[in-house]
């Protein structure tokens, strides 16, 4: 292990003023405790970076049981890592405790399948904890004793660099948790760093490790990295590394044949729609991100289904259901976003098929604004009419007067249809 490199106070931009007072709060009660207490991680990077933070971590020599003692507001969670959780209302700071290097005296508290950690609580010193992290710009320390940083692994000449590189030997280090090449993705696309060649290159043969990977937690990295105002890098990185697959694989086969680009261009303007949304702070759902993502495989399969005799609306829950059920495989799909999933599609068909009494009830579903949301992003990429989508705008925005002439329209020049009249019956 390399020398610490301590940049104190004076040279460096990171202030207490830009730090959460709870998280001060923590720092300060575990230093008046005797312990060591550093901000660690992702909100010394960001804040060395000019950006703010969304969490605050602590690391510390104190044990999720002795933190525990100090907070009668502090939760331990966690069994692969036992973190302690200190609650202050809506915000958590998580106090995690050294890692240590496994030396084989602490029976099964650390345990390796297949390369992979399973169980990790081994603790150790500041030194060694540094090392144990992922990448060197989140592997740097605020120490709150004097207000310096420390560095032990290089983390502040790749924040120079603007690179991320991996701290020790990047395949073993994938292959110990391969959420790791997610992170690198998302990190990559985040902070806009280039991936250092050798933390760059095993991402193109080690993709398959995501298939050992359970499905609710690829959701919840999913989440975080399409729901993060990077989405739009962040698939353009996930698909030239060739991990797009893995998560998403019904989608990834119809952006490899989409020869006209219509899909391409599709989830392209729903992520730039989305990364807008969350830098102006408005509420994103990942039900539309999965709905926008899986439509064309549903909307390919549904074909097929139509093909064999089914109607459009059975092709289109028959394929429906086939298409979540296959995501699930790989990246799990909480039932309640499935159902909102299939109602935006079935939504499609509905605004498509305009009537003049439906019309007017069709703008009250609790659906209807994202289902014309999806009609608005397709019909910017010529996969629906935009004078469809034009009216449905104008129908939403119109005074009730204005709906009624709207509705009205709709059955102009329709000739009106005429009764047949049935003939009597020819008595005996």
């Amino acid at each position: 292990m390399s020398a610490a490199h301590i940049i104190a106070r004076s040279e460096h931009t990171l202030s207490r003023s830009q730090i959460s007072e709870n998280a001060l709060k923590v720092l300060y009660r575990l230093k008046n405790a005797g312990f060591e207490a550093y901000l660690v991680g992702g909100s010394v990077r960001d804040l060395l970076l000019g950006r703010k933070p969304k969490d605050f971590d602590v690391a510390t020599d104190a044990t999720p049981e002795q933190v525990r003692q100090l907070f009668r507001n502090c939760r331990l969670i966690g069994r692969r890592f036992r973190l302690a959780h200190v609650h202050f209302g809506p915000e958590i700071i998580e106090v995690a405790t050294f890692r240590g290097q496994h030396q084989g005296e602490q029976g099964d508290e650390r345990q390796i399948v297949n390369g992979m950690i399973v169980r990790d609580n081994v603790y150790g010193t500041l030194e060694e904890d540094a090392w144990r992290r992922d990448f060197r710009v989140n592997s740097l320390y605020y120490n709150i004793r004097d207000f310096s940083v420390v560095d032990l692994v290089g983390g502040m000449e790749d924040l120079r660099q603007r690179v991320l590189r991996l701290i020790g030997d990047p395949e073993t280090r994938y292959r110990e948790d391969p959420v790791r090449m997610l992170r690198a993705i998302r990190f990559a696309a985040k902070l806009d760093f280039e991936l250092a060649p050798e933390t760059a290159a095993p991402l193109h043969e080690l993709g398959h490790l995501l298939e050992g990977v359970p499905p609710a937690r690829l959701f919840e990295e999913m989440l975080k990295l399409f729901m993060s105002g990077h989405g739009v890098k962040t698939l353009k990185l996930m698909r030239e590394f060739r991990l797009c697959s893995y998560l998403f694989p019904q989608t990834e086969e119809c952006l490899e044949h989409d020869h006209d680009s219509v899909f391409a261009h599709f989830i392209e303007r729903v992520l730039e729609n989305t990364d807008q949304r969350i830098a102006e702070d408005k509420p994103v759902t990942p039900m539309f991100l999965l709905a926008s993502f899986l439509w064309q495989p549903v909307q390919q399969l549904r074909a097929r289904f139509i093909d064999r005799g089914m109607s459009k609306s059975q092709a289109l829950m028959a394929a429906a259901d086939s298409v979540l059920s296959g995501q699930a495989q790989r990246v799990a799909v909480p039932r309640r976003f499935q159902t909102a999933v299939k109602e935006v599609w079935q939504m499609q068909d509905r605004l498509e098929n305009r009537q003049p009494k439906r019309s007017l009830r069709l703008v009250q579903h609790p659906r209807f604004r994202a289902g014309y949301d999806f009609l608005l992003l397709r019909s910017q990429v010529g996969d629906a009419d935009p004078g469809l989508a034009h009216w449905w705008d104008a129908l939403y925005h119109a005074s009730e007067s204005e709906r009624d002439k709207l509705v009205e329209s709709l059955g102009q020049g329709k000739r009106p249809r005429r009764r047949r009249r049935r003939r009597a019956k020819k008595s005996d």
